[in-house]
């Protein structure tokens, strides 16, 4: 059940590499409306949320930052607004580097650092050093406060979220018969020779998708409805081939890149509980 009709428009605020704003654009059909509670557990930016508005949901991530940025606006969006009008008052290279560095007390104040540094910093990356400090340089962009942010809508339906900073396997577990699975985790493949993705501080290894595979499987036996995204990959197909889902190929524009002429469209791996549309 979502409120997707009946509520204004509630865009996400996070700025996330990877991030599903493409999907939901160009794939929302694929998403079921009819479910009881949505559940997403690596939930990054949160564009599937925010489209859909579930009036029940359970978030979770393992990044502390994207954790402590929802539940700060939901418990104190006002804080949250009002600190941010402060970081862009002050906002400027070495302010940047300043606040970077600051370790944070509350996890409102935290929160507040996340979006600021999210902002501003190069192309929305999130990326830690081996102590798990931040260490992404200053971007180009100026812009602290957004037009399109409205943190007391985005307060309002959260209030209805268990948020969590947890393991996908904890919250995919919670899922029952009616619900809906929403999982985009980082797209490891086997043998990648580029090595394994750094998943916040932790590897996120083939036997971690392994993992992911079989905690699906377990939700989708129980009932609950899935939908993943996963890179278009042999390895990740034989994962779920043979087990009921059914797997679509989608192409996606990829933003990442610093020079445009790098840009280019790539073909991900769609995998539902559900036939396709």
């Amino acid at each position: 059940m979502s409120l997707q009709d009946t509520e204004a428009l509630v865009l996400p605020f996070l700025k996330w590499p990877g991030g599903k704003r493409w999907f939901v654009k160009k794939y929302s059909d694929l998403l079921p409306l009819d479910y009881n509670t949505y559940l997403e557990p690596f939930l990054g930016s949160g564009a599937v949320f925010f489209h859909l508005k579930p009036t029940r949901a359970i978030l979770s991530d393992l990044n502390p930052d994207v954790i402590a940025a929802y539940s700060s606006i939901k418990t104190d969006f006002k804080f949250i607004k009002r600190s941010l009008q402060y970081h862009q008052r002050k906002h400027n290279e070495d302010y940047y580097y300043q606040v970077r560095k600051k370790k944070t007390i509350s996890e409102c104040q935290q929160g507040s650092k996340m979006l600021y540094l999210n902002r501003t910093c190069f192309n929305g990356i999130y990326r830690v050093n081996q102590n798990g400090e931040f260490n992404v340089p200053i971007g180009s962009k100026e812009k602290v406060l957004l037009d399109t942010d409205d943190f007391e809508s985005i307060s309002k339906l959260l209030q209805s979220a268990q948020i969590f900073k947890s393991d996908f396997e904890f919250v995919i577990d919670k899922a029952k018969s009616g619900d809906f699975v929403f999982a985009d985790p980082p797209y490891t493949v086997r043998h990648n020779l580029n090595g394994f993705i750094k998943y916040n501080e932790q590897l996120f290894s083939w036997a971690d998708q392994e993992r992911l595979a079989s905690s699906l499987l377990r939700a989708k036996n129980r009932g609950a409805k899935i939908v993943l995204t996963n890179a278009n990959h042999s390895s990740i197909k034989e994962l779920y081939e043979g087990f009921g889902f059914h797997l679509r190929v989608v192409s996606r524009y990829s933003s990442i890149a610093a020079s445009g002429a790098d840009r280019k469209q790539f073909e991900e791996l769609v995998i539902l509980s559900h036939p396709n549309k």
